[in-house]
């Protein structure tokens, strides 16, 4: 049955989302539906990632309110370096930062939260996925600031994917 759906949630809604976006339940979109939702996760079987193994799920709960924190401090501290941009420019740069974290998984969910905290953007990982290109906004100490980024992302995502 798994060789045949191999990820039965994602087949059924990719059925439910073509109906949807078609507004019709004629009995030709819901075979297309069928279709697509049966088709299309086995083209892709090959890409999907492997199954995550989570190790510490209560670290989950910490990260997530590290990262809201984050966010919110994040928000503000942009939209005063924007405010003050006349009076003192923004110190943007873009640092390495050396990584422990190899995990596939563990490095998308970090890449998710490089992307949901403002004055931070993903450039570039090496091929060894030793080193991560950072770009900051507004950058006052570059080993404060990677210390900040080890301890409170990737070591946490390293107690939950490793």
């Amino acid at each position: 049955m798994k060789r045949l759906f191999p990820a039965p949630w994602l087949s059924l809604a990719l059925w439910l989302l073509w109906l949807l976006l078609n507004l019709s339940l004629s009995p030709g979109n819901l075979l297309l539906g069928a279709m697509l939702g049966f088709c299309a996760p086995l083209m892709m079987r090959k890409l999907r990632p492997l199954p995550i193994r989570i190790r510490r799920p209560d670290v989950i709960v910490r990260l997530f309110f590290l990262v809201g924190r984050d966010v919110v401090t994040s928000n503000l501290a942009v939209a005063w370096g924007v405010l003050n941009a006349g009076r003192r420019p923004p110190r943007s740069a873009f640092i390495k930062v050396p990584l422990d974290l190899h995990d596939a998984n563990g490095l998308a969910a970090l890449a998710m939260i490089c992307t949901v905290v403002p004055g931070t953007v993903w450039s570039e990982l090496s091929l060894d996925r030793s080193i991560l290109l950072l770009h900051v906004f507004d950058l006052d100490d570059e080993a404060s600031f990677i210390e900040h980024f080890k301890t409170t992302y990737e070591r946490p995502l390293m107690e939950i994917f490793e």
